[in-house]
């Protein structure tokens, strides 16, 4: 009797797993694995295209880039597979494990890695080179999404946002210390994520802000206003940082009668400062405008006293960090590498270097100029044929794509790209556990970065800082990493459409 229990106990069980894995993959959202396929079999031709040379008759053959792609996309189903068949409670549950063992791994990366082109950041193992910075992405997600799914969590306690932030930069900064400062800046991606959960958005301004004041601060920063002494590019940042300080008062403080008096006297002292330089004595007007923000931020500290409101102190804080920023811009700059500075400056405009920084921007404008409307066909691109473009299989694989498919054909790319992101978007905000939704919009966030710079970099319009276009970029660690944020995505996915 004992043995018949345990017999039908058996059968039992294996009924209820075989009913598990058959709910599992009916629950699977198979639209997005469907543009999951068609993005990478698309990413495989483009390979094809930037590393095929005349005469080459196997695609196929390992030897080539094309052929090794091909084990990289059949290893990525394989660990595709192997992600859907576990439990879903298994990355919640060993998120700060996956973490801790990655920071380990980033963190000893330097001391075991080779040189590759002043970078440290590739171990090699036997035949094969892995990042593990594109695999972090994965365990910083998990651990963002596990510390912030916890009951009451809240990024208006200062301890939550300190402890979000850490797991954010700590990556960043192992990374950094491997020379990857473009594998590094992706990790900035994550603050949308924080933004989309309760980050407060003076944070996300003041981010954008120092955006500004570098780009501006540089770029104009040798220029003389009206040929005088005066710093066109001090000038226009100092006067933007009046503008959003005033700006900031205006939206946090709804009486009109503050903001009427800093906005009539900061212009009223500007004009009369600039008449005062232009046909009285010449002198250098951002002093003038340094006065304006000192005064600015002494009005604002009598404000915060007056109406006991920490906001205003808090503008006030604002305003004196950007005038800070502002003056130590140069000095970062000027510690930058060589080519990193090089890369901005002919970016901004300040450089016209075509054989050097500039090259291969200026070659994948060509690449893609030459495709036309239709583009030249498979394997006809002569630009990538005739190697102009370097890098042309990996980070500038989206010359290929423009010269081989033209317009019409780089356009449908990139829909299909945001048909992508745009489901994940979807699944994300249809989650109902936190853990699922912050993990999604972790993923959705990252994804579009990469999209935004790499295209941006290959069209001139962003810097060139060196990471992949998400299942086109030839390579093992970018695609694996890639395919490891999103079935895991689908596989939390799944679990919630069983339910």
């Amino acid at each position: 009797m004992q043995k018949f229990i345990s017999i039908l106990f058996t059968v039992v069980e294996s009924s209820r797993i075989s009913y598990r894995k058959k709910g599992i993959w009916q629950s699977v959202d198979w639209i997005t694995v469907g543009l999951y396929l068609v993005l990478v079999i698309c990413g495989w031709f483009s390979i094809c295209g930037a590393s095929y040379t005349y005469g080459e008759t196997d695609l196929f053959s390992f030897d080539s880039r094309s052929g090794k792609q091909l084990v990289w996309i059949g290893c990525s189903l394989g660990l595709g597979f192997i992600l859907l068949m576990l439990e879903e409670k298994v990355y919640e549950l060993l998120a700060y494990l996956f973490y801790a063992g990655m920071m380990l791994l980033l963190l000893i990366t330097p001391f075991l890695a080779r040189d590759i082109k002043g970078s440290l950041s590739w171990i090699s193992l036997g035949p094969v080179s892995l990042q593990p910075a594109e695999f972090a992405k994965f365990a910083t997600a998990l651990a963002l999404a596990k510390l912030m799914s916890n009951y009451g969590f809240t990024l208006e306690q200062k301890k939550n946002f300190v402890r979000a932030v850490g797991l954010i930069l700590l990556p960043m900064l192992l990374i950094i210390l491997q020379k990857e400062t473009g594998s590094a800046l992706v990790y900035a991606a994550f603050f949308l994520v924080l933004y989309r959960e309760g980050m407060s958005g003076a944070i996300l301004f003041t981010g954008v802000a120092m955006v500004i004041y570098f780009v501006v601060g540089i770029r104009f920063g040798n220029d003389l206003l009206w040929e005088s002494t005066t710093s066109l590019g001090r000038f226009v940042v100092l006067g933007l940082i009046i503008l959003f300080t005033i700006g900031m008062v205006h939206n946090y403080h709804k009486q009109k009668h503050p903001v009427r008096i800093m906005l009539i006297g900061s212009a009223g002292m500007t004009l009369l400062g600039c008449l005062f330089s232009e046909y009285v004595i010449p002198f250098d007007l951002t002093y003038l405008m340094l006065g304006e923000c000192l005064l600015l931020c002494g009005y604002l500290f009598y404000l915060a006293l007056r109406y006991r409101k920490q906001k205003f102190a808090l503008i006030a804080l604002f305003c004196i960090g950007s005038v800070i920023f502002l003056y130590s811009c140069n000095a970062v700059f000027n510690k930058l590498d060589d080519h990193q500075r090089i890369r901005i400056e002919v970016l901004l405009g300040m450089k016209d270097d075509p054989k050097g920084a500039g090259y291969n921007v200026n070659q994948s404008k060509i690449a893609i100029g030459s495709g036309g409307l239709m583009g030249k066909g498979f394997l006809n691109g002569t630009q990538t044929k005739l190697k102009y473009v370097p890098e042309q299989d990996t980070d500038f694989i989206f010359c290929t794509v423009g010269e081989e498919m033209g317009f019409v054909g780089s356009s449908c790319i990139l829909l299909l790209f945001m048909g992508f992101i745009l489901r994940l978007l979807y699944l994300a905000e249809k989650q109902q556990h936190a853990f699922g939704r912050i993990y999604g919009y972790c993923l959705v966030c990252i994804f579009l970065f990469h999209l935004f710079i790499n295209v941006g970099m290959v069209l001139g319009l962003t810097p060139v800082i060196g990471i992949p276009l998400p299942f086109f970029s030839y390579g093992g660690s970018s695609l694996w990493g890639f395919t490891l944020l999103l079935f895991t995505f689908l596989r939390v996915n799944a679990e919630y459409n069983s339910k």
